[in-house]
Order: structure tokens, then C-alpha cells, then sequence
């Protein structure tokens, strides 16, 4: 059965430094970023809605008007709402807007990340379907190091070194089933709690996370410099979706 997508597409892209005016709706290539994003769902064939977590209502119609001119007849519903002052409660508001009584799977994703392409998200939902959530992740190669104390201090201090082989940078999509993680999130939001993502919230609810390892570039736009080089990418015909 098609499932969900809850894209976020919001976010204030201060660390763009005023680059661009919505990193989302930069051209990749000659596609929105956030346009690749939601290809990759259409191509998948996993998804019958996709809800559009967006900052305002400009954002709102940019988003419905690429979409009708990138993916008319689709097939896939799109929905939008608004977005909140953290991720979590855009997250959060996304899941609302898809119904107390919807059931099946919901992929989380940033919009910008436009290049997770569709077989990884089909790769997800055979995973998600098999063990209940699965988040998208690539090895770490370099050593990480870890500060105890003073985190704000970083003269002449003695480094943690950590396991390697187990550590695992988290992407996006994440999936979950939708009443699971939506009552996990209701949970942090009434606690008040912060979440850095969706495993977070997942697994403070005491819900087990499959990883399915991503072997293709999936960098998410933050600096000016990620668009170059998502670009970059593209063009070797190293993205699954370019």
C-alpha cells in the first residue's frame, strides 16, 4: 500500500549568509532542490500523499507551483502546512496534517537533500515494512573525537576517541509507522523535550530504528558552497536521481 512523505521544506537557511533566497527552491541543475526531493518520492511509487511542511505562504505557493509544473498527474496528494520554530515542530505539524486515523508508513525528509534518490526510498520502505522504522545512513570514515567538560574550551584538551566502526552519520529519509511516531512526537512535545531528529524521538519512545546504508552522496544544502557541489555530483552521474 503507498504510504506517506512529510517533506520539510521550511527552515530560516541563515547559514546560506543571503546567498540565495530560498535554498529549497534554488535551481539544482535547472530543478528546485526541493523538486528533486519530491521526484525521488513520485519515482519510487511508495508514496500516494506527500505533505509539504512550508515557512510561510510564499514558500506555499512557490512549492504548488513547481510541483504542478515539474510533476503534474503525479498521482501522488499533495498537503501543506505550516512550518514551527524548531524541526521537531515542523515535524510534528506535518504529521498532524496527515490525520489522527491514518495509518501505514510516513518517510521524513528534508527538502533539502535533493539527491536521496528513488531507490534508496524504495530500499526504506522494504526495510521500514520489515522492521517497523528504517533511517537512511552512510558510514563515518573520518576519526571522531569526542570533548568531555567544556565543550566551549578547545585549547590543550585530552580527546575521546571513539569506535569508529560503529558510528553511523543519520540521513534523511527516516520512516516510521505513522501512528508510532506521531504519538512519539506528541510525547516529546508535551514534555517539552529537544530532539536533534526523528531516530531521536523514535527511540525515546522505545522504538528500534533498522539502518539501511546509503552508498550514494545525499549532502544537505546548509552553505553556499553545497549547491556547487551537489551540481558537481550530478554532473559525474554519481546521484541516483539527477
Amino acid at each position: 500500500m503507498p504510504d506517506a512523505a512529510v517533506i520539510l521544506a521550511g527552515g530560516s537557511g541563515s547559514r546560506m549568509r543571503g546567498s540565495v533566497r530560498d535554498k529549497v527552491l534554488e535551481p539544482i541543475c535547472g530543478v528546485p532542490a526541493i523538486m528533486r526531493s519530491f521526484g525521488a518520492f513520485v519515482e519510487s511509487g511508495r508514496v500516494s500523499r506527500a505533505v509539504f511542511v512550508c515557512r510561510d505562504g510564499a514558500q506555499k505557493n512557490a512549492v504548488g507551483r513547481l510541483a504542478g509544473e515539474f510533476y503534474p498527474d503525479c498521482g501522488v496528494e499533495i498537503v501543506f502546512c505550516g512550518g514551527g520554530a524548531r524541526r521537531q515542530d515542523s515535524v510534528l505539524n506535518g504529521l498532524r496534517a496527515l490525520g489522527a486515523g491514518e495509518e501505514g508508513l510516513v518517510f521524513i525528509h528534508d527538502g533539502a537533500r535533493p539527491l536521496v534518490g528513488a531507490e534508496n526510498i524504495v530500499r526504506l520502505s522494504d526495510a521500514a515494512r520489515r522492521d517497523g522504522a528504517a533511517v537512511l545512513a552512510a558510514r563515518v570514515s573520518d576519526t571522531i573525537k569526542k570533548l568531555s567538560g567544556d565543550a566551549g574550551d578547545l585549547r590543550a584538551r585530552i580527546l575521546e576517541d571513539l569506535d569508529r566502526p560503529s558510528l553511523w552519520a543519520m540521513q534523511t529519509p527516516q520512516v516510521f509507522r505513522l501512528p508510532e511516531i506521531r504519538a512519539a512526537y506528541e510525547k516529546i512535545a508535551s514534555a517539552g523535550a529537544d530532539v536533534t531528529d526523528d531516530v531521536a524521538a523514535a527511540n525515546a519512545a522505545g522504538i528500534g530504528v533498522s539502518i539501511v546504508e546509503n552508498f550514494s552522496p545525499n549532502p544537505k544544502i546548509t552553505l553556499p558552497e553545497d549547491i556547487a557541489r551537489i551540481e558537481f555530483i550530478i554532473s559525474r552521474g554519481a546521484a541516483k536521481n539527477s
